[in-house]
């Protein structure tokens, strides 16, 4: 029986991971470490609601202060853990500190790319992955300063937006053909393209990097062919690599990942792991995959907690996705990879649409940007496996809850 869960790691999906298995009933010890020194905490605001300075760092907590002594969770906070014993089911943390488990919960996480270039450390120079990082481009952004944001993915483009908002000159530098290549169809690219220019934001595809330019400070991006571009601060967001080198030398296996199965189980079954670190099968994809999504953390962890507490249920959610830019708000449902017809609905307003995907077998992932009736209809029927005919479904007169019925 599982008297002490120890997580490593301390974010959205090991704070959900605690409010679950108290939920569901775990009444063991339950101790969550993280390197950071805040509580569990909300990653998507950072790069919209935090650095436009709409959102609080309170707003983030995913329970307020004195919530986890509410529900008997101890947190251990700027320590993180740098040895796995499986032999003795230990831990060792970086203060030395040791700490039994019954079962070891691996929410490592991701950290940011670098960026291979020289003089890519200078002053000026930013990524965003934590709420320090976010508090400290907050306090860097000023109206009329020169921004370049390296990188055209959900991340960049929703800083750029933030920027944008606040008064500074915005540039977008994408080394691949379209914005946001890797999630999102050419529709959706090249509309968002389109959007950000409209609001101001000079976008740049196709562009390579070939170093950061300054003495103490950064002062310009000097790109592939030579050419510079005038920057007092420069955003990197050129992806995230998983965690899972504490998983590799403790003899677990990774592969892109931390290596899980349907049961978020690691190949030895009384260590798991959980969210953006994981590489598990999913039904959807048809392959094993990583997902780095909010709606991954919250529902391996709820998986992970029916595990501990002996009721399993395989993980097998519907991927889903969002993105705020400007007014907009593109959700995603599903994968897009293995779309075979994409079949465009116009949406009720200006700037409303979707963009549903049909496989094989039917509908398989729907875009929606600023649609999210659209996006509900989707969800349900791609688990219920309702497709309606396409020519029907890109009429905007037919009601989507009439093609709901099939």
């Amino acid at each position: 029986m599982t008297k002490h869960v120890v997580v490593a790691g301390a974010g959205h999906a090991a704070g959900q991971l605690a409010q679950s298995l108290r939920m569901d009933g775990f009444e063991g010890k339950i101790t969550l470490i993280g390197d950071e020194p805040y509580a569990p905490y909300q990653r998507p605001p950072l790069s919209k609601g935090l650095i436009a300075g709409t959102e609080t760092v309170d707003d983030l907590y995913l329970r307020q202060a004195g919530g986890y002594d509410d529900i008997s969770v101890d947190l251990v906070l700027g320590k993180r853990v740098e040895k796995i014993d499986r032999v003795a089911k230990s831990v060792v943390l970086s203060d030395g500190k040791t700490l039994s488990y019954d079962t070891l919960v691996l929410a490592t996480g991701t950290r940011v790319r670098e960026l291979p270039v020289p003089d890519a450390k200078l002053s000026g120079v930013h990524y965003l992955r934590t709420l320090d990082d976010a508090l400290a481009l907050q306090q860097a952004m000023a109206a009329g300063k020169n921004l370049t944001v390296i990188g055209g993915g959900f991340i960049g483009l929703e800083i750029a937006a933030s920027a944008a908002k606040a008064g500074l000159n915005v540039t977008v530098l994408e080394a691949a053909d379209r914005l946001m290549g890797r999630a999102v169809s050419n529709e959706i690219s090249a509309f968002y393209k389109a959007h950000h220019e409209a609001q101001g934001v000079s976008v740049k595809t196709g562009v390579g990097i070939s170093a950061l330019n300054g003495e103490a400070a950064v002062e310009a991006v000097e790109l592939a062919d030579g050419s510079t571009l005038a920057s007092d601060l420069v955003v990197i967001g050129i992806g995230v690599l998983p965690n899972s080198e504490l998983a590799s030398e403790a003899g677990l296996e990774t592969d892109n990942g931390i290596v899980v199965d349907e049961l978020c189980r690691t190949t030895d079954h009384e260590i798991l792991a959980i969210g953006d670190c994981t590489n598990h099968p999913n039904a959807f994809a048809g392959t094993r995959m990583r997902l780095e999504s909010v709606q991954n953390a919250v529902d391996q962890a709820r998986t992970a907690s029916q595990v501990i507490c002996g009721t399993p249920k395989p993980y097998s959610a519907l991927p889903w996705f969002w993105s705020d830019q400007f007014d907009l708000r593109l959700q995603i449902a599903g994968l897009i990879t293995g779309s075979t017809n994409a079949v465009v609905r116009q949406g009720e307003e200006t700037d409303s649409f979707s963009v549903f995907h049909y496989g094989s077998e039917g509908i398989i992932a729907c875009e929606a940007v600023s649609a999210p009736k659209d996006f509900m209809a989707a969800k349900m029927m791609i688990a219920k496996k309702i497709n309606p005919d396409p020519a029907q479904l890109a009429d905007p007169s037919i009601p989507i809850r009439d093609l709901m019925r099939g």
